[in-house]
């Protein structure tokens, strides 16, 4: 089946010498994969492996034959060419740690628009602005809406958050935060993109990207700590 549909490039690998296998995020068919032969044999070779830098979003038309297997791309370009993402060492870090967190996170091969739609925007957001140190946190909650398990917010008001439920409670439990943590987490679910800089400080943003991550692991069968956390760090401390 010929497929023509925007795509975000989750992760790519290479194989043997020559060869790519691309994991994208389709529009149209959710999470599929991609193998790209001798996609470093030629003297176009840089310009090839471009496209396939942690996050881009492309245009492609491809062959699905929808068996399990590895598909393959007709024809690529670029959908939103990216002015900073790529060239910013930090918009660049926080893009491959993002890529990792979604690799381990999107597991379902099925169609989810409106996951799309928003990762979309959000990538166009962080392109065009230079305030994003809290860029990240916002993006892994909202995404949490799209994998189903965002926090219930209908007793926001009481003072600890039940990790594994989901919930807001009045008692701490085994897996549940601390009164500061929980506030930290509170404070996150307010904020916007537009509205988000220099509420936290560097401490506050590594507690809150811990609370995020094992909150991925409490609720993702499977789900592995990103190797570029350390980078990340780095960049932000």
């Amino acid at each position: 089946m010929q497929v023509k549909t925007k795509a975000i490039v989750i992760s790519s690998l290479k194989f043997q010498e020559k060869s790519l296998i691309v994991k994208c995020f389709t529009l149209s068919n959710g999470l599929k994969s991609y193998f790209v032969r001798d996609a470093f044999s030629n003297r176009k070779a840089s310009q090839k492996i471009a496209y396939f830098q942690p996050l881009s979003i492309l245009e492609i038309e491809a062959v699905h034959k929808n068996k399990g297997t590895l598909e393959n791309f007709k024809e690529i370009k670029t959908a939103v060419p990216f002015q900073s993402i790529h060239t910013d060492i930090v918009k660049s870090t926080m893009v491959m740690f993002l890529s990792e967190m979604l690799h381990y996170s999107i597991q379902e091969e099925e169609k989810n628009e409106s996951l799309f739609i928003f990762l979309e925007t959000a990538l166009t957001w962080l392109d065009h602005h230079d305030d994003i140190s809290n860029f990240h946190l916002i993006l892994l909650l909202e995404t949490t809406k799209y994998l189903g398990f965002y926090p219930d917010t209908s007793e926001i008001d009481l003072p600890f958050f039940e990790m594994n439920e989901g919930v807001f409670t009045l008692f701490h439990g085994l897996s549940a935060l601390t009164e500061h943590e929980t506030n930290l987490l509170k404070k996150l679910i307010d904020l916007k993109f537009d509205n988000s800089q220099k509420v936290f400080h560097v401490i506050e943003r590594q507690i809150l990207l811990k609370i995020l991550i094992d909150y991925y692991s409490f609720h993702l069968d499977g789900f592995k700590k990103p190797k570029s956390l350390d980078v990340l760090k780095e960049i932000f401390s």
